[in-house]
């Protein structure tokens, strides 16, 4: 037998990627990018040119297919691999994203009759418009005392499947009629590929409220009468784990792909959990961090934990086998770079190209010459609100403790180890709820890029981190699970755990914790834990009360 090669599709939110791995050795062979030709719409529909109201963010799921059919012959000409000795594909995808199908699974935007009307189209992740919605699901959950609200930090979002659903029958009920299903893209796609439709336990635990079953019928009726059967009606109770077949590939995707018919296809995931196995982990009490502009946290359990400000906990919603448990803060990355795009001086940008540096790199350099708390600074890291363990968007940012003599140096490095004390407070509560923590992991943009980053998040929590050798862990990862869809016989593997062992690399560099700077940061963090009690907690409204005055004033055009 030939060396053999799997494909992982990963879906972004701009884009679509795919990467040829070798089966014996993760050998990343080969790699393509597509962006979508219609990118985020989120101005106006296209074609018609229908203006959208604010909050909407929708995607042509024609793009999707152009990914297939661009990407997969790319990077089987660049690599010269043969079609026929690719022998596994899986797909991920951003979460929630939803669309409505009619039965032969043709998305209803692509029908003449609702190509105007924008719930007709994929609605994507960042799709804000349905918070009315939301809202409802959230107060009739309280009320009902619905024990699905806790698994969920007591929050669930305008981004997830229900409020979106409910958001195309309140104001669209001629498209909720017309939809035979409403289904998430990433399970579509897999409909596309193979002709099954086998939705995913990792998106519907997460994003639909599925815990070996969604809410009762009777609940979704106290929403709205015509909502009562939206399950059994709309959706599928039938739900996989990861590395299940879905099926083979059809023929006619195939031949637009250059692979062979029968291909195996397996279930879907969302982009942040396939990369866990990715980063090597396929066991309990290890936390793989997904850093970048934000940060996701992945663990797993053998028990089910209900645990306050989590994401989600779902059965074999990341690794089969295990209970996942989710958790996240909405800006890490994209706080770094809000400070240095518009609260570092002019001098900071010359002395960095004097130094043959950008900006970052120029801070990162003279606050890692900072002791742990000289510079007295500190900082919550709120400026996109909490998601992980407050659920609260309308949370904002605060830096504390500058004097007339704080430097861009010190600033920064207080904005850095702001974050490493959010992933600290997840860390601690999870453990709380019953969760051991024994090992941290990263993978993503961040670590290849900020060394003191991750000596600070090192040092904070008091553990060492290993990071994924990967710059593609997620598209790795995807791949990972096509392999395992595959099987052993025709040259994959039989469970991820042996797939991680071949496929899975780790940097030969790990960032291992300063006991001593451990022990000066838990002094900071109990200040951290101070302020975010204070300000997360109700116990003090300035926040809030700052944000009413902002759109007050806003509002009246002042």
């Amino acid at each position: 037998m030939g060396r053999k090669y799997v494909l992982g599709l990963d879906y972004g939110t701009e884009s679509g990627r795919a990467l040829l791995v070798a089966v014996d050795n993760g050998e990343e062979v080969a790699t393509a990018v597509q962006p979508y030709p219609d990118g985020v719409i989120d101005v106006a529909l296209p074609g018609s040119g229908k203006r959208l109201e604010p909050d909407w963010a929708l995607q042509n799921p024609r793009d999707y297919l152009y990914v297939i059919e661009q990407t997969i012959p790319k990077v089987l000409a660049d690599s010269g691999v043969d079609g026929a000795d690719v022998i596994g594909i899986a797909t991920d995808f951003t979460a929630c994203t939803m669309l409505p199908i009619d039965e032969a699974g043709t998305p209803l935007c692509m029908k003449p009759e609702f190509a105007d009307n924008p719930h007709a189209w994929v609605k994507l992740w960042k799709h804000h418009a349905a918070q009315p919605e939301a809202d409802r699901i959230n107060a009739l959950a309280e009320e009902r005392g619905e024990n699905f609200l806790a698994r969920y930090g007591g929050k669930i979002s305008s981004e997830w499947f229900f409020p979106k659903a409910l958001q195309v029958l309140d104001e669209a009920p001629e498209v909720y009629d017309a939809a035979d299903r409403l289904i998430e893209a990433g399970d579509w796609i897999v409909l596309q590929l193979c002709g099954e439709e086998k939705r995913n336990a990792c998106v519907a635990g997460y994003k639909a409220i599925w815990d070996e079953g969604y809410p009762s019928p009777e609940f979704f009726k106290a929403l709205d009468p015509r909502f009562e059967n939206v399950v059994a009606d709309k959706l599928s109770e039938d739900i996989y784990p990861a590395g299940v077949r879905a099926g083979g590939l059809l023929p006619e995707v195939a031949g637009k792909a250059g692979l062979r018919p029968g291909t195996a296809v397996a279930t879907g995931g969302v982009d942040a959990h396939v990369a866990v196995p990715a980063a090597t982990v396929t066991s309990e009490g290890k936390m793989v961090m997904i850093m970048g502009t934000s940060v996701c946290h992945m663990v797993c359990g053998t028990e089910k934990k209900v645990i306050d400000g989590m994401c989600g906990v779902v059965k074999e919603g990341i690794l089969p086998g295990y209970y996942g448990f989710e958790a996240g803060q909405t800006a890490v990355g994209d706080i770094f770079a809000w400070f240095t795009d518009n609260c570092v001086p002019g001098w900071v940008a010359e002395k960095a190209a004097e130094e043959g540096a950008d900006v970052h790199g120029h801070l990162s350099a003279r606050a890692a010459q900072l002791k742990v708390g000289e510079s007295g600074v500190l900082c919550l890291d709120w400026w996109n609100g909490n998601r992980s363990i407050l659920v609260n968007a309308d949370l904002t940012g605060l830096m504390m403790g500058m004097t007339l003599t704080t430097t861009p140096a010190e600033m920064y490095r207080a904005v850095l180890e702001s974050t490493a004390f959010g992933t600290y407070k997840i860390i601690k509560q999870l453990e709380a709820g019953g969760v051991p923590i024994t090992e941290l992991y990263a993978c993503g943009g961040l670590p290849g890029k900020n060394p003191l980053l991750m000596q600070i998040f090192a040092d904070v929590t008091n553990r060492e981190i290993k990071v994924s050798a990967s710059d593609q862990t997620v598209a790795l990862g995807c791949a990972m699970w096509g392999a395992v869809a595959a099987g052993a016989e025709a040259g994959g593997y039989d469970n991820v755990a042996d797939a991680a062992a071949n496929m899975a690399r780790l940097r030969d560099e790990a960032y291992t914790p300063d006991p001593d700077n451990h022990a000066m940061y838990e002094k900071l963090f109990a200040e951290y834990e101070r302020l975010h009690d204070l300000f997360g907690r109700g116990g003090d409204p300035a926040m809030k009360n700052l944000k009413e005055i902002k759109l007050s004033v806003r509002g009246s055009g002042e």
